[in-house]
């Protein structure tokens, strides 16, 4: 696009360069990821304003810079960044007809569902779908801006920290696919109640076409399943537990706590045995079969596309094995309650009844009122999973962790920060332990999770 084309889209006017200067590459708003011939978005900020790093910009390949006030380089001025560049984004889209547009969103699992949706549909055609979590207002324009005309798959992860922020990032991006995986517990202090956690995550069903479109809904959870009625789009649910259009069935675990199963759909059938950790990830990787399905792929293809799926996003059910046979389960990306307790089946199941299950959390956020209940509930679930060991980091809602676990077969520590905790753990655990690492991404503990694989040797699975 020229930034002619782009001034038209998103309002402004250009600054310092020509109408005709043309953007080629992805629009970007972090400087250190500037390719050739992109676009640097420089975003106003409390602490660092990204108008000082334009030159910098420009200097790694840029060629221009959408931008509040000039930058002494070719400029596309707005009065609000933010909101042009999702009008760009917006662009973009309209730009690829013949492309696909999906979008994932819930509670918990969207993260782990897009990467194996990625991954799947990556075998019927060039996929592009968001890095890691890059999911709200910023995360998504810069994922479809990496969208080019040979693109078939656009794989967007939708996030919500209220009511009608999914809804905002559905007309930056409309779906014609969309995916709801389960209404949870995360965020539950924003939201306010589990029932506006369900009316923001259906806002992507609401956004689908009532022709040609497709809602992909979990039917093994009543709030999802609901959903149904917000849409005259075809509706697709998948399940494990009761009836659904596509399902998992014999379901097993092996020794390593990865799922496999049958995947059935209208008659047909094909076993699947994920490289991905956790029963969990059986939900996850059923829902990215149930869009393939739905989009007309066979089921023997979408089977073995799933077979081959790993782990892509940092913090998500990451394992390695160190030379000492301890094994970490780096899940330190982010924990909302329901994942929390997911982990800590999985890490039930991977110690195989012989080896230390050792449980190291933080503090989960965003709960509000429900903190204190909620963690002591965690808490408990640590003993239920048979954790001999349990380090709790942070304040006062690690107390409840630790309170509520103490007393049992369960030992417990409590760390007051990361350094504390790597204290304890380095002089503490033993060859053949297996440690899960899980907290909310602003207690740090990706960082933890970091020092205790590197180990010389370490194999990570």
């Amino acid at each position: 696009m020229t930034l002619g084309e782009i001034t038209a889209a998103v309002g402004g006017t250009v600054r310092d360069g020509s109408d005709e200067v043309t953007v080629t590459a992805p629009v970007v708003f972090d400087s250190r990821r500037i390719e050739p011939g992109g676009m640097f978005v420089a975003l106003p900020g409390e602490r660092v304003d990204g108008h000082d790093y334009a030159a910098q910009a420009v200097a790694a390949g840029a060629v221009a810079v959408l931008a509040s006030r000039p930058v002494g380089i070719p400029a596309v001025v707005v009065d609000d960044v933010p909101t042009a560049y999702g009008r760009l984004a917006r662009m973009v889209v309209d730009r690829l007809p013949d492309t696909t547009v999906i979008g994932v969103t819930g509670s918990v699992g969207k993260t782990s569902t897009k990467d194996i949706l990625a991954q799947v549909l990556s075998a019927f055609g060039e996929t592009v779908a968001n890095r890691a979590s890059n999911n709200n207002e910023l995360g998504l324009p810069y994922t479809v801006t990496r969208a080019t005309a040979d693109t078939r798959y656009l794989v967007l992860e939708m996030g919500a920290r209220g009511v009608g922020h999914v809804a905002y990032l559905t007309r930056l991006a409309p779906p014609s696919v969309s995916v709801v995986t389960r209404v949870g517990h995360a965020h539950l202090g924003e939201f306010g109640s589990v029932e506006n956690i369900a009316l923001a995550k259906g806002e992507i069903v609401e956004a689908l076409p009532g022709e040609g479109g497709l809602a992909v809904l979990n039917g093994d959870d009543p709030l999802v399943a609901a959903m149904a009625t917000r849409t005259r789009a075809r509706v697709l649910t998948y399940g494990i537990d009761g009836p659904a259009d596509v399902r998992a069935e014999d379901v097993t675990v092996d020794e390593l706590g990865r799922a496999a199963f049958r995947l059935v759909h209208e008659g047909q059938a094909a076993r699947v045995r994920l490289r991905l950790y956790g029963l969990h990830q059986a939900s996850n990787a059923l829902a990215a079969a149930t869009v393939a399905l739905g989009l007309g792929h066979p089921v023997g293809a979408v089977a073995e596309a799933l077979s081959r799926a790993e782990a892509v996003s940092p913090g998500r059910m990451q394992v390695t094995t160190r030379p000492d046979g301890v094994t970490i389960i780096n899940d330190a990306y982010n924990a909302a309650p329901d994942a929390m307790r997911a982990a800590l089946r999985a890490l039930r199941t991977m110690t195989g009844g012989d080896r230390r299950a050792v449980a190291v959390l933080g503090e989960m956020a965003e709960l509000g009122e429900h903190a204190a209940q909620v963690h002591r509930e965690i808490g408990r679930q640590v003993v239920e999973a048979g954790a001999g060991w349990l380090v709790a980091i942070g304040g006062a809602d690690a107390a409840h962790y630790a309170a509520a676990a103490d007393g049992g077969a369960t030992v417990v520590d409590r760390a007051a920060d990361v350094a504390a905790a790597w204290e304890l753990l380095r002089d503490g655990l033993r060859p053949g332990d297996v440690v899960l690492v899980k907290a909310a991404n602003s207690a740090g503990l990706l960082t933890l999770a970091d020092k205790l694989v590197e180990e010389p040797g370490a194999v990570t699975a």
